[in-house]
């Protein structure tokens, strides 16, 4: 059966699943007619999904209703309409009673299946609860940048436009991690010179023909430096400049200050690669990659507006070879997302950032219920002691929809089997590639686990609610989706297919000049952002490092995990290993620390205990200590500080202690 992984990555890779005559999946491989995945899932899939997807023992398969204290993970059995009949009864009350905002709806990207992903809005929001905005664990301090210099965060290049590039730039994204195919083959098929900036040396940027190396949140400053040799080597556009863009009058004489000698001590970034790299990326045409964890710092939304106007300065928009690469929806090929959850199913009530997610859970005039889907915010969550604790009220009604039983299943008081990808179709839309992918049913569900949408219209029947939006059937929803594509001709088309991509010429990014900015123009300068109370123009911050002996901690995805996905498979917590902390040689010497020792880190939100790892792909000043893991990890470290914009998280931008036990 072909299907496609709907996993938070940028790969989307095809899937085939082999199934034996009882029903039951034989294994789960990559699709060899997949252009992405050819033939294989990355190490992670692999692992998983013949993992713990197929283990009966590892999943949630039957209703349950909690009978110990919170977070013990003790529950007895019950029957779908037990489990439903409490959850209309219990939310029914809270609502006539405390009023529906006082529901949380926590969710975010467990699956991309769109219907997955989004149908639960619809009861949620007819209800009025509370949405705790998913991107703000995530990535809305570029969205929000983005939107101010562009008008849009998610039109990024068409991948396809990679051969008509000198240059790729890959800025704070991890692609070995978060996109295995796109590294090996995007990237690493690339005729192109690839640059990439990074503190860390990944082994996307082990195999980059340049990688520069700034100091943690010293970004800002090295696109400042970018700019000043662009600037002053003469390889401004300035046609398109005048034609196209907002502010660079005002932005040009701050750049003066910003020799690459002087780039150097902000960054740490040799004044040579500021050179090099400034002339290869300014000469063009050039692709510029923006990753997610790039703005995951207390300025990231700054930064992500520095390094926004390189392209813009450079005219490297609106021709073959050039552009910005964020994220791509599916509006680029045709997508009707008006088809998801209906204008009239939005909640009125005001959304909170998952930064307040802590505080606002502990409230009990705020927090009366949660319904948690597609999303294990006791793992994943920063200041992870303060959520432990705020989900252990008694008060605090707990519905959580899973799989498998996650660190937040074991708050919960009714749990509620969640169907896998391979148990039930959606439709699945790369945000790399512009393309469009069927999630096809290859067996029943494994016990009485269903697909979150069939939860939550049987929530709805039991709540007597009988808007007909609450009871729309997935085939209805994914038809109108697919409807306006110009790639498939419906629905039955694309589940034979499995993925198509657009073909013939590559689409131009920005190609008619057009913005959906107030000006129509790249806004540079930006009055929005002024009026939102951040600067006007991007500036050249620099982070200052820590002296009094603490260290960044970088906290970036795992090639094991997926976010907190995988993290309970047997065979990938025996390839993660314990947990660990990996110092740059110098800085263990500094602290007498030899491999193997154990060591407490601790941050103003809490502690832990790990191993010390000693590498030279970390640099000084900073302790690395991937995400992901089940149970104590590194959130316990992370508080809730923000990004300066989008309400967002400024995880990356944590200081700790590493001492020796």
């Amino acid at each position: 059966m072909k299907t496609t992984c709907p996993r938070d990555c940028y790969d989307a890779c095809g899937v085939l699943v082999a199934v034996r005559s009882d029903g039951s999946v034989r294994h789960v491989r990559g699709d060899p007619d997949h252009p992405v995945a050819r033939g294989k899932l990355c190490r992670k899939c692999a692992l998983g999904y013949n993992g713990a997807w197929l283990d009966p023992a590892a999943r949630v398969t039957h209703p349950l209703r909690r009978t110990g204290p919170k977070g013990s993970g003790t529950f007895e059995r019950v029957s779908w309409d037990e489990a439903l009949a409490e959850c209309a009864e219990r939310l029914g009350a809270i609502v006539r009673d405390h009023g529906g905002a006082s529901i949380l709806n926590v969710h975010y990207t467990g699956t991309l299946g769109l219907v997955s992903y989004t149908f639960g809005q619809r009861l949620l929001g007819r209800l009025g609860a509370t949405e705790v905005t998913p991107d703000t664990i995530c990535n809305n301090a570029g969205h929000a940048a983005l939107g101010y210099v562009l008008g849009t965060s998610d039109t990024g290049f068409d991948p396809r436009t990679r051969d008509d590039a000198r240059c790729i730039l890959v800025w704070g994204a991890n692609p070995s991690a978060c996109g295995p195919h796109q590294d090996e083959h995007w990237l690493g098929e690339a005729a192109s010179t690839v640059v990439v900036v990074d503190p860390l040396r990944t082994p996307t940027a082990s195999r980059a023909q340049i990688h520069l190396q700034p100091r943690p949140g010293t970004d800002a400053a090295l696109a400042f430096g970018l700019l000043h040799v662009i600037a002053r080597d003469g390889l401004v556009d300035r046609a398109y400049v005048a034609a196209h863009t907002v502010g660079f009058d005002d932005l040009e004489p701050l750049l003066t200050a910003w020799t690459p000698t002087a780039t150097e001590v902000a960054t740490g970034v040799p004044a040579a690669d500021v050179e090099r790299v400034a002339r290869l990326y300014g000469e063009g045409p050039s692709l510029l990659w923006l990753g997610q964890g790039l703005q995951r710092q207390p300025d990231g939304g700054n930064i992500f507006r520095a390094c926004a106007a390189l392209p813009a300065v450079t005219g490297n928009f609106g021709k073959p070879g050039a552009g910005l690469m964020y994220l791509n929806d599916g509006s680029r090929v045709g997508v009707d997302y008006d088809a998801l959850v209906p204008d009239d199913l939005a909640s009125p009530a005001p959304p909170i950032s998952h930064m307040d997610l802590p505080d606002v859970l502990a409230d009990p005039a705020r927090a009366r219920a949660m319904v948690c889907w597609n999303m294990n915010i006791a793992a994943s969550s920063p200041r992870q002691r303060d959520v432990l604790a705020a989900l252990s009220r008694d008060d605090l009604f707990s519905v959580v929809l899973e799989p498998f039983p996650t660190d937040t299943v074991r708050y919960a008081d009714i749990v509620l089997p969640a169907a896998t990808f391979i148990e039930h179709d959606d439709v699945v839309i790369p945000y790399f590639d512009l393309g469009l992918a069927a999630q096809v049913k290859a067996v029943e569900p494994m016990g009485e686990a269903l697909p979150n949408s069939e939860i939550f219209r049987r929530l709805a029947t039991a709540m007597g609610l009988d808007e007909p939006a609450l009871h729309e059937q997935d085939g209805s929803i994914m038809e109108r989706l697919v409807a306006g594509s110009d790639l498939v001709s419906g629905l039955d088309e694309l589940r034979r297919r499995g993925s198509v991509y657009r073909g013939g010429t590559p689409l131009v990014q920005f190609a008619d000049g057009m913005f959906g900015t107030p000006s129509g123009r790249i806004e540079i300068a930006s009055d929005a952002a002024a009026a939102d109370g951040h600067p006007r123009l991007p500036q050249p911050n620099a982070d200052v490092a820590p002296t009094d002996g603490r260290l960044r901690l970088l906290s970036p995805a795992s090639s094991w995990t997926m976010n907190a996905t995988f993290g309970n498979d047997r065979k990938v917590q025996g390839r993660l290993g314990e947990a660990t902390v990996t110092l740059h040689p110098t800085e263990a010497g500094r602290r007498g620390l030899a491999a193997g020792a154990r060591v407490r880190v601790a941050s103003e939100a809490g502690a832990i205990d790990v191993v010390v790892a000693i590498g030279d792909e970390v640099p000084e000043g900073v302790a690395l200590m991937p995400k992901g893991r089940w149970g104590g990890n590194v959130n316990v470290l992370t508080t809730a500080r923000r990004s300066d914009m989008g309400d967002s998280t400024a995880i990356h931008g944590t200081l700790v202690r590493v001492d020796a036990l």
